[in-house]
């Protein structure tokens, strides 16, 4: 009989402390990492990890599975990326707590905040839940392949709390703050980490609406954070407004979330990126919370380690002529669709003409040719401005509409553009690398589970072992510092005690890595959602083994089938005080 159940033997190990790696064989038993060294003993499963680094599984801290935790068993692309527990319930939207009356409103908040189709939720969607503990339970019942964490979202508790009312935005009485609080309170007890809100003015309904969170008031969230640090404590996660042309607001923005950590006792975390037009403002922010962490608060910027955009192409959500007049007449179906387009009537009738005005304000990046870029492959998200469509447009003498119109033809009409509308001010990714040195700076932001038709952001974590610690030309982030920037330092801000190193009692989730063969493909459509529905997929080369709760569910880049996957609840046994604030 083994003495164990796994076995990874001659791997460089990284511990996710950002310490520097050990050679040596680490042992699992009963879904716990047992024992690191050298180990003798037999495993009932043995992996031959030489070549390979062995690191703790990654954490995304930012995600949106919300309805495909309800849909599907595998969460992907995150689970192909060695991503193992995975935070849910961002930006404020959500599907509980929710009444069967309110469910279209839930829907166009996600649909136009998050870009997934109204006829996927609604066919994809089983309701079995009206209270949020309800909306976990359901989760907790599906199988998944890695575990799944959640915050209660804002606007689903705003509109269940408030009514009509908190659709339209309207200023939450005494009553109506304290009927929150306490679904909060209820939802943290039941096992949410937290709290999720938005105040960022692109998040909108699909009918152009803001959604129920936006502008809500201090005294507003400063009641749920305290009932979040009553129930036991948690995180309050925000997406602020940060571009605004007077610095001041921000700064404002800044100095309210360090009051509500202080006063509230919670720690919060915040979307920051290097917006394109203040492209210095980023060292500001990271300015004023280090006067709010030094004044007593909990404050954790939260990044994106590439450059923040969109894809567009033919078959995605939006291209720069998907606005137009013409365009929106063409065939749906995609070969009939490709045959209009080679027309060069219809050609010289969509470069000659204006798009109308954008519902939602996000289709205004359509046409920033100056910072859209085609999708090679495999794809380069650090690709250098002359390479722009503006640049391309300059040297051959023609529109930059022209250049993009053939760009997105190639492949049969499949050809891809990556538009980078932060992180990219000056055309390279140094901004974030200094970001990353921060030590109040977590990376997340892999938005899995939303833009289906937009971006393919979870793929983050082959991109930070590969590009930005492999091999980019000059600066490079270190190796152990990358990986604990994966795994140990979104751990800690959660407050996942159990996970995010490699350790000897902790849960063995664990990633086995062919570094020097890793290896990111370029984004495809796939038509697998509820209802024939498309997303964008990306898959990568040279994850040799995931193992989530010691089970492997990814064996050389391909699913194994296994679903170990758990709900993870907040609570005592999650709960690290003393590592978070060590972060």
């Amino acid at each position: 009989m083994a003495d164990y159940d796994i076995v990874i033997r001659n791997g460089l190990l990284f511990d996710g402390t950002g310490a520097e790696p050990l050679c040596a064989d680490l042992a699992v038993r009963d879904g716990r990492i047992a024992r690191i060294g050298s180990i003798e003993e037999k495993g009932e499963w043995e992996l031959d990890a030489g070549g390979c680094i062995v690191t703790p599984g990654f954490i995304d801290v930012h995600t949106h599975y919300d309805g495909q935790a309800i849909w599907s068993e595998r969460m992907t692309p995150s689970s192909a990326h060695g991503v193992t527990t995975a935070v849910m319930g961002n930006c404020g939207v959500g599907f509980a707590p929710c009444r069967a009356d309110d469910r279209p409103m839930l829907i166009a908040a996600m649909e136009g905040v998050e870009d997934i189709p109204e006829v996927v939720m609604t066919e994809g969607l089983t309701w079995t839940w009206e209270s949020f503990p309800e909306y976990l339970q359901a989760v907790a019942e599906r199988r998944h392949d890695i575990d799944l964490c959640s915050y209660v979202p804002h606007s689903a508790l705003r509109v269940y709390a408030m009514g009509e009312r908190g659709a339209r935005r309207e200023p939450a009485t005494a009553e109506d703050r304290a009927r929150m609080a306490a679904l909060v309170g209820e939802a943290v007890r039941a096992g949410a980490f937290g709290f999720a809100t938005s105040n960022f003015a692109f998040h909108r309904r699909i009918d152009g609406a803001l959604i129920p969170s936006f502008d809500a008031a201090e005294a507003e969230l400063l009641d749920i954070a305290r009932a979040v640090a009553d129930a036991g404590g948690g995180v309050f996660q925000m997406v602020l407004h940060l571009d605004q042309a007077d610095a001041s607001d921000a700064r404002r923005s800044i100095e309210m979330l360090g009051r509500i950590s202080r006063l509230a006792g919670v720690v919060v975390t915040f979307t920051l990126s290097q917006d394109n037009a203040h492209p210095a403002r980023w060292r500001d922010i990271l300015e004023w919370m280090a006067e709010q962490v030094a004044a007593g608060a909990e404050l954790r910027a939260q990044i994106f380690p590439r450059p923040v955009g969109i894809i567009m192409g033919h078959q995605l959500s939006l291209n720069p002529f998907s606005d137009c007049p013409t365009y929106k007449a063409l065939p749906a179906d995609m070969e009939e669709r490709m045959a209009r387009l080679r027309d060069p009537a219809v050609r010289a009738r969509l470069l000659d003409e204006m798009p109308d005005a954008p519902v939602l304000p996000i289709h205004q990046l359509s046409r920033s040719y100056d910072r859209m870029f085609p999708m090679s492959d495999p794809p380069d998200y650090e690709p250098p401005l002359a390479s722009s469509v503006a640049a391309r447009a300059v040297a051959r003498g023609v529109s930059p509409e022209a250049v993009a119109y053939d760009l997105m033809l190639a492949d049969g009409g499949r050809g891809l553009l990556f538009i980078a509308a932060a992180n990219y001010a000056d055309g390279d990714l140094r901004p974030v690398l200094e970001m990353m040195k921060d030590p109040n700076v977590i990376l997340g932001l892999g938005d899995g589970g939303a833009h289906y038709g937009l971006i393919c952001d979870s793929s983050y974590p082959t991109f930070v072992l590969t590009h930005l610690a492999r091999d980019r030309p000059g600066e490079r982030l270190d190796l152990p510092m990358a990986v604990r920037a994966l795994s140990d330092a979104p751990a800690r801000l959660m407050g996942l005690a159990d996970r995010g190193r490699l350790a000897p009692g902790l849960r063995a989730d664990i990633n086995v890595i062919d570094h020097a063969g890793l290896a990111l493909d370029v984004p495809r459509v796939a038509f697998d959602l509820p209802a024939g529905g498309r997303r964008l997929d990306q898959a990568a080369t040279g994850f040799r083994c995931t193992l989530v709760g010691g089970r492997p569910i990814v064996i050389d880049d391909e699913p194994t089938g296994l679903l170990p996957g758990q709900l993870v609840r907040s609570g005592a046994a999650w709960r690290d005080a003393t590592a978070r604030t060590e972060m």
